[in-house]
């Protein structure tokens, strides 16, 4: 069963990987040559990727950064973990159907622009995106509409991914991994409720999405599941006993701090609007299926973040309701901690967000594209020079570039669910047309509307059993 990549490229992130976990590569150098004279042999490849795994960590690794749940929350801050919400019918489903409709937009926005990730032409990320819209015209910058299909740039910056996310012809949220996530972890939660497994996130995967759906992390995650369990999870009901989550996620996947669980969080966080540290729980159980350190870091940070934003009115106290449910002593905690001291320096001032971002781009940039922290980073200062403008945030965190549609999912989840979508500009919400197309059975098409309905049902019963 093929990976997302070619054995040799894997192991080539690998050292990357490795390097961001702390090992010690002192002789990487010789690692290197060894890596060349491989060549395409897929037993010397093997075996020098287990000599990085058995790497010992450096003595001089600032930081603490385990994946098991017990240990992460004895290294949380001391802090408040539930919030009172209003519990008022219109009001809970006004969020649920904001923070829905904010995902929606926000990931409708950002899917155009994806494939302009990494530098190309010698762009940034960002510059691309910029050099895009203002070949157009100058007031097309800041975004403040869905991308237009074309533009005199392309041919520097590159072409537009998705038409049917594009200002011309967008009518619905079209299927994107960062909406069916959302949907299957909706799925496990009305199947299973609040005591759901990881070997039901598990099932829910290999049930309602193809091998073909899943990218980097989840596909080796999914592949090592299929070929070393047969199918295991699929046959006995969930039967966990003897599953290795920690191979699942790990073996032949040096995607395993990227991005892919953080996009994951939403489900958790609508499940529990009062409860940020049950959100990141529920987080936990999703994550370790195909992450470790960061990357389980992000999807828990996220969760907990839209749990709070159903309690919380501002975004600062909303940002550190989510670190509190990570350990303080990861990369993550404390690049999150100086991307806010970034956003503080420049005012949290919409105006100054080019600053901003050139110098999270200095602090967070040697990050592949798709890692867990840096677009972290992104969504933060989204939030924090956004605040309330539901427009400023989406065009921030994709104007920020890196996975585009991602941050725009996920800050648009966060926002909407504190703003409420009575409150949300009619210009982003009407041209989806409260309309979603996922690709999974019984959510293709289905309202937007429906989808938060349902969310509202999980969390009533997730609030009587917790």
């Amino acid at each position: 069963m093929p990976g997302w990549d070619k054995l040799k490229t894997l192991v080539g992130y690998e050292f990357t990987q490795s390097r961001e976990e702390g090992r010690d590569l002192r002789d990487e150098d010789a690692l290197r040559d060894e890596f060349k004279a491989a060549g395409d042999d897929e037993s010397k490849l093997l075996a020098l990727w287990d000599k990085l795994l058995a790497l010992p960590l450096r003595a001089d690794f600032a930081f603490d950064e385990p994946s098991d749940l017990a240990t992460i929350k004895s290294l949380r801050p001391t802090a408040k973990r539930r919030f009172a919400i209003n519990n008022d019918p219109k009001v809970l489903f006004d969020k649920m159907y904001g923070a829905w409709l904010g995902r929606c937009a926000g990931c409708a926005l950002g899917k155009p622009v994806e494939g302009f990730m990494s530098a190309h032409n010698g762009l940034s990320s960002k510059e691309r995106i910029k050099n895009y819209l203002t070949a157009i015209d100058a007031s097309e910058y800041p975004l403040r509409d869905y991308f237009p299909q074309t533009s005199p740039a392309q041919e520097q910056t590159g072409k537009l991914w998705c038409p049917l996310s594009t200002r011309e012809k967008i009518a619905f949220m079209e299927s994107d991994d960062d909406i069916r996530y959302t949907v299957v972890g909706q799925l496990v939660m009305r199947q299973k409720g609040p005591d759901f497994t990881t070997g039901d996130v598990a099932n829910a995967w290999l049930n309602h999405l193809p091998y073909k759906m899943v990218c980097t992390a989840e596909t080796q995650a999914y592949r090592n599941l299929v070929n070393r369990y047969e199918w295991h999870m699929a046959h006995q009901g969930g039967a966990e006993a003897n599953i290795d989550w920690n191979w699942v996620a790990t073996n032949q996947n040096p995607y395993r701090e990227w991005i892919g669980a953080q996009i994951r969080a939403d489900s958790w966080g609508y499940a529990a609007p009062e409860n940020p540290e049950l959100a990141a729980d529920f987080a936990w159980r999703d994550a370790r299926l195909s992450h470790v350190k960061n990357g389980i870091y992000g999807e828990m940070f996220c969760a907990a973040m839209i749990a709070a934003a159903f309690a919380l009115d501002e975004p600062k106290s909303i940002i550190a309701a989510g670190l509190n449910e990570i350990p303080q002593t990861s990369r993550l905690y404390q690049e999150m901690q100086k991307v806010m001291a970034i956003c503080e320096k420049h005012n949290n001032d919409f105006a100054n967000f080019e600053m901003v971002l050139d110098e999270i781009y200095d602090l967070l940039g040697h990050y592949h594209a798709v890692h867990t922290n840096n677009n972290a980073g992104l969504v933060v200062a989204a939030l924090l020079l956004g605040s309330h403008d539901l427009e400023k945030v989406i065009t921030l965190a994709v104007m920020g570039g890196w996975d585009s549609d991602c941050n725009g999912a996920t800050a648009g989840s966060i926002a909407g669910a504190m703003i409420g979508a009575n409150n949300l500009p009619e210009n982003w919400i009407a041209p989806l047309n409260d309309t979603l197309n996922s690709e999974i059975i019984g959510y293709h098409p289905i309202a937007i509307s429906e989808c938060a309905r349902r969310s509202v049902e999980i969390a009533k019963i997730v609030a009587v059993r917790s």
